[in-house]
């Protein structure tokens, strides 16, 4: 399956991986269950009305899926404009409300990661000294409806 090709092909090479030197927003999604982290370094270049992020690198703490849907998501992610950028995000966060939540973390944890890095630089522009911001993944391991009856997690 040309899928399956693909996430091989992100899971050998991510693209994207490391550190950026230029990163003029930087942010954090993590899963609070398991200690996994993602973070997001973006370049936003500032072009006249529409500022876009220029180039993106992320780094994670976690398996494998997490490393390909870095790789995938900011990939996506990098030339867009920073309401193109959120839109990705609340795309990716619907389509993930479809998986189980333990197949979805992995790829929430990245998209919250690019959310927080767009929010930091917004904040920045107004407070230079704005710290990174961190989100963290909603429930990883228990169904939304079955939240009620079935919270042993907790």
């Amino acid at each position: 399956m040309e899928m399956d090709a693909m996430v091989l092909e992100h899971m050998m090479n991510p693209k994207n991986y490391g550190s950026l030197p230029t990163a003029n927003g930087e942010g954090m999604g993590k899963n609070p269950e398991n200690g996994e982290k993602v973070a997001v370094y973006i370049h936003v270049k500032e072009d006249e009305e529409k500022p876009y992020i220029d180039d993106i690198r992320f780094q994670a703490i976690g398996c494998s899926t997490t490393v390909v849907a870095g790789s995938m998501l900011t990939e996506e992610a990098k030339g867009l404009t920073l309401d193109g950028a959120k839109n990705l995000v609340n795309a990716t966060m619907k389509l993930l409300e479809k998986l189980p939540p333990e197949d979805a973390a992995c790829s929430e944890m990245v998209a919250l990661a690019i959310e927080a890095a767009v929010d930091t630089y917004e904040k920045r522009k107004d407070d230079p000294e704005y710290p990174s911001i961190t989100y963290q993944i909603g429930g990883t391991c228990t169904p939304k409806e079955e939240n009620n009856h079935d919270n042993t997690a907790d």
